[in-house]
Protein backbone atom coordinates (compact mmCIF):
# COMPACT_ATOMS: atom_id res chain seq x y z
CA UNK A 1 0.00 0.00 0.00
CA UNK A 2 1.19 3.52 -1.00
CA UNK A 3 0.97 5.79 1.44
CA UNK A 4 0.92 9.89 0.75
CA UNK A 5 3.31 11.01 3.05
CA UNK A 6 3.19 14.20 2.23
CA UNK A 7 0.10 15.06 4.01
CA UNK A 8 2.22 15.52 6.68
CA UNK A 9 5.02 17.83 5.79
CA UNK A 10 5.49 20.09 8.61
CA UNK A 11 6.37 16.80 10.55
CA UNK A 12 10.46 17.01 10.18
CA UNK A 13 10.90 12.98 10.29
CA UNK A 14 11.34 10.70 7.31
CA UNK A 15 8.53 9.50 5.78
CA UNK A 16 8.88 6.20 7.37
CA UNK A 17 7.98 7.76 10.32
CA UNK A 18 5.59 9.19 8.58
CA UNK A 19 4.02 6.21 7.47
CA UNK A 20 4.13 4.57 11.08
CA UNK A 21 1.86 7.30 12.14
CA UNK A 22 -0.67 7.44 8.91
CA UNK A 23 -1.06 3.57 9.93
CA UNK A 24 -1.76 3.76 13.52
CA UNK A 25 -4.62 6.49 12.38
CA UNK A 26 -6.01 3.71 9.85
CA UNK A 27 -5.57 1.00 12.29
CA UNK A 28 -7.17 3.05 15.35
CA UNK A 29 -10.19 0.36 15.86
CA UNK A 30 -7.33 -2.07 16.55
CA UNK A 31 -5.36 -0.86 19.64
CA UNK A 32 -2.91 -3.36 19.77
CA UNK A 33 -1.69 -2.94 16.06
CA UNK A 34 -2.15 0.83 15.71
CA UNK A 35 0.00 1.60 19.66
CA UNK A 36 2.55 -0.67 17.87
CA UNK A 37 2.61 1.88 14.92
CA UNK A 38 2.69 4.75 17.64
CA UNK A 39 5.45 3.16 19.56
CA UNK A 40 7.73 2.48 16.52
CA UNK A 41 7.98 6.07 15.43
CA UNK A 42 8.41 7.18 18.88
CA UNK A 43 11.75 4.34 19.08
CA UNK A 44 12.68 5.63 15.14
CA UNK A 45 12.50 9.44 15.68
CA UNK A 46 13.94 9.37 19.99
CA UNK A 47 12.19 13.00 21.17
CA UNK A 48 10.84 14.25 17.89
CA UNK A 49 8.33 17.10 19.19
CA UNK A 50 6.08 16.27 16.49
CA UNK A 51 5.99 13.12 16.94
CA UNK A 52 5.50 13.34 20.81
CA UNK A 53 2.38 15.43 20.23
CA UNK A 54 1.21 13.14 17.87
CA UNK A 55 1.91 10.35 20.57
CA UNK A 56 0.47 12.15 22.98
CA UNK A 57 -2.80 12.93 21.37
CA UNK A 58 -2.86 9.19 20.40
CA UNK A 59 -2.55 7.92 24.19
CA UNK A 60 -5.13 10.71 25.24
CA UNK A 61 -7.62 9.31 23.35
CA UNK A 62 -6.94 6.03 23.95
CA UNK A 63 -7.62 6.84 27.35
CA UNK A 64 -3.93 5.68 28.22
CA UNK A 65 -3.87 8.53 31.14
CA UNK A 66 -0.17 6.59 32.09
CA UNK A 67 1.71 6.95 28.84
CA UNK A 68 -0.38 10.61 27.79
CA UNK A 69 0.96 11.49 31.18
CA UNK A 70 4.55 10.30 30.49
CA UNK A 71 4.68 11.33 26.94
CA UNK A 72 3.58 15.10 27.95
CA UNK A 73 6.37 14.81 30.75
CA UNK A 74 8.21 14.24 27.85
CA UNK A 75 7.78 17.14 25.60
CA UNK A 76 7.93 19.35 28.68
CA UNK A 77 11.32 18.47 30.23
CA UNK A 78 12.73 18.75 26.05
CA UNK A 79 11.85 21.87 26.00
CA UNK A 80 12.96 23.25 29.20
CA UNK A 81 16.06 21.55 28.17
CA UNK A 82 16.42 23.13 24.56
CA UNK A 83 15.12 26.24 26.21
CA UNK A 84 17.54 26.45 29.46
CA UNK A 85 14.63 26.46 31.36
CA UNK A 86 15.05 26.43 35.18
CA UNK A 87 13.24 23.78 37.22
CA UNK A 88 12.43 25.81 40.18
CA UNK A 89 8.74 26.98 39.74
CA UNK A 90 9.51 30.81 40.92
CA UNK A 91 12.87 31.04 38.96
CA UNK A 92 10.56 29.08 35.79
CA UNK A 93 7.25 31.80 35.81
CA UNK A 94 8.45 35.12 34.79
CA UNK A 95 10.08 33.28 31.79
CA UNK A 96 6.47 31.88 31.00
CA UNK A 97 5.00 34.77 31.84
CA UNK A 98 7.27 37.19 29.68
CA UNK A 99 7.70 34.32 26.83
CA UNK A 100 4.27 32.81 26.26
CA UNK A 101 3.19 33.95 23.06
CA UNK A 102 6.72 32.20 21.35
CA UNK A 103 5.99 28.78 19.97
CA UNK A 104 8.23 26.53 21.97
CA UNK A 105 7.27 28.19 25.27
CA UNK A 106 3.28 27.75 23.90
CA UNK A 107 4.02 24.19 23.18
CA UNK A 108 5.71 23.79 26.67
CA UNK A 109 1.88 25.61 28.15
CA UNK A 110 -0.16 23.30 26.40
CA UNK A 111 1.88 20.03 27.15
CA UNK A 112 1.87 21.32 31.23
CA UNK A 113 -1.51 21.63 31.04
CA UNK A 114 -2.39 18.65 29.70
CA UNK A 115 -0.03 16.86 32.09
CA UNK A 116 -2.77 18.63 34.69
CA UNK A 117 -5.59 17.74 33.01
CA UNK A 118 -4.36 13.60 32.47
CA UNK A 119 -3.37 13.91 36.02
CA UNK A 120 -6.96 14.86 36.96
CA UNK A 121 -8.19 12.02 35.07
CA UNK A 122 -5.74 9.59 37.12
CA UNK A 123 -7.48 10.72 40.47
CA UNK A 124 -4.75 13.12 41.31
CA UNK A 125 -6.61 16.11 41.81
CA UNK A 126 -4.28 17.66 44.15
CA UNK A 127 -1.81 17.71 41.45
CA UNK A 128 -3.69 18.55 38.69
CA UNK A 129 -4.85 21.62 40.63
CA UNK A 130 -1.51 22.76 41.13
CA UNK A 131 -0.56 22.89 37.68
CA UNK A 132 -3.96 24.01 36.89
CA UNK A 133 -3.30 27.32 39.25
CA UNK A 134 0.08 27.28 37.91
CA UNK A 135 -1.41 27.72 34.15
CA UNK A 136 -3.75 30.17 35.27
CA UNK A 137 -1.48 32.43 36.74
CA UNK A 138 0.16 32.66 33.34
CA UNK A 139 -3.05 32.35 30.73
CA UNK A 140 -5.05 35.78 31.38
CA UNK A 141 -7.23 34.64 27.92
CA UNK A 142 -7.45 31.15 28.98
CA UNK A 143 -5.55 29.63 25.86
CA UNK A 144 -4.20 26.68 27.35
CA UNK A 145 -7.32 25.79 29.65
CA UNK A 146 -5.69 25.64 33.37
CA UNK A 147 -8.39 28.00 34.55
CA UNK A 148 -11.49 25.63 33.59
CA UNK A 149 -9.84 22.84 34.99
CA UNK A 150 -8.97 24.68 38.14
CA UNK A 151 -13.05 25.64 38.24
CA UNK A 152 -13.68 22.43 37.39
CA UNK A 153 -11.76 20.57 40.04
CA UNK A 154 -12.21 23.32 42.82
CA UNK A 155 -15.82 23.86 42.66
CA UNK A 156 -18.23 23.12 45.35
CA UNK A 157 -20.38 19.73 44.59
CA UNK A 158 -24.11 20.99 43.87
CA UNK A 159 -26.40 20.89 46.31
CA UNK A 160 -29.55 18.23 46.02
CA UNK A 161 -32.58 20.21 46.30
Amino acid sequence: MQIDTNRFSWFDVSDDVKELLVLATQTWDNTEASENYIQQALAKTEENTCVLVAAYRYFYYKNNYFLALTTAEKITAKIKKEENLPDNWQALLPILVQRHQEPQIRLFLNAYAASGLVLAKLGKIEQAKEISARIKDIDDKNDFGGGILLDILTRPPEEDD
